[in-house]
């Protein structure tokens, strides 16, 4: 594995970072999950823009042009043997505001830090996808937008940690987290959808969901399959009540959910309009060809 840091290549075991950088001292910085499907990078254009947006949002200088920064991406997909027909992959991007002092002023930092990591991701056994998953209300609430918008991807995850640490001690895959007005936001690492009715409902990004560049793909699917799809306010009881659930996210994919909170969604088992989802998703990503 060769892990891009600012403009070098390193081996793993080589890769390091300095105990003054401060996306370790503050998790001052943002963030990017990509998938590789068939040798190509999917959606990385949506990938590199929602990386500047995060950054610009917090003010944070990325010392590449986007062109530069996708260059840098498919580089590392070369370099790492991940671009035949066939290969699949996951890549972690990186951006910190750079080597500072002990100080919060980001303004002692130099240059900010570009780290990308082109490798392999499994959040799930593959029997999961057949099975489901079970996830559980967890107390963190979503922060709110104005502390810090969870529609910036950054480096400071705390809030979703704790949210997975609790899930997990309730026995679940996955927390499912909601916003300060009691509405459902998103899970600790991916968005969340359900289906009522034969419609695909899905929270809006203002209730404290993340803009998934893998949401964005299943809903763009959704309506190619015929699928009738609604972005709005989703409460425990719509999912309790809901025929079917699932999550998505780069890491995840599609992964089926047929318990919450230790209630049986629709049947217990994964859906008809998830199994098509996940069918339908998978030849569109692998069929990707931008």
């Amino acid at each position: 594995m060769k892990i891009f840091i600012d403009g070098s290549y390193f081996e793993k075991d080589q890769a390091v970072v300095s105990v003054f950088d401060h996306g370790l001292l503050y998790g001052d910085g943002v963030f990017e999950g990509l998938r590789i499907y068939n040798g190509r990078i999917f959606k990385l254009k949506e990938h590199v823009d929602r990386l500047y947006a995060s950054a610009k949002a917090l003010s944070l200088e990325i010392p590449y042009t986007r062109d530069e920064f996708s260059r840098i991406l498919n580089d590392g997909v070369e370099i790492n043997g991940k671009s035949g027909s066939g290969q699949s992959g996951y890549i972690r991007a990186v951006v910190t505001r750079g080597s500072g002092d002990l100080g919060l002023d980001p303004d002692k930092c130099v240059r900010a830090s570009v780290i990308v990591i082109t490798g392999d991701i499994q959040l799930y056994p593959e029997e999961l996808y057949r099975s489901g998953i079970s996830i559980a209300s967890v107390s963190v609430r979503r922060n709110s937008v104005d502390s810090l918008d969870p529609r910036i991807k950054s480096l400071n995850y705390l809030n979703n940690i704790l949210a997975k640490i609790e899930a997990k001690q309730s026995g679940a895959a996955e927390g499912l987290i909601l916003n300060r007005d009691g509405f459902i936001a998103e899970c600790t690492a991916d968005n969340i959808f359900i289906v009522k009715d034969g419609v695909l409902c899905t929270p809006l990004l203002t209730c404290g969901a993340l803009g998934g560049i893998t949401r964005g793909a299943v809903l763009e699917v959704a309506e190619q399959e015929g699928i009738s799809v609604l972005e709005t306010v989703l409460a425990q009881y719509d999912l309790y009540t809901a025929d079917e659930c699932f999550l998505t996210g780069s890491g995840a994919e599609i992964i089926p959910v047929v318990t919450a909170d230790r209630r049986a969604i629709g049947d217990g088992k994964v859906g008809p309009v998830t199994e098509k989802l996940r069918s339908a998703f998978k030849k569109y990503a692998e069929s990707y060809g931008g």
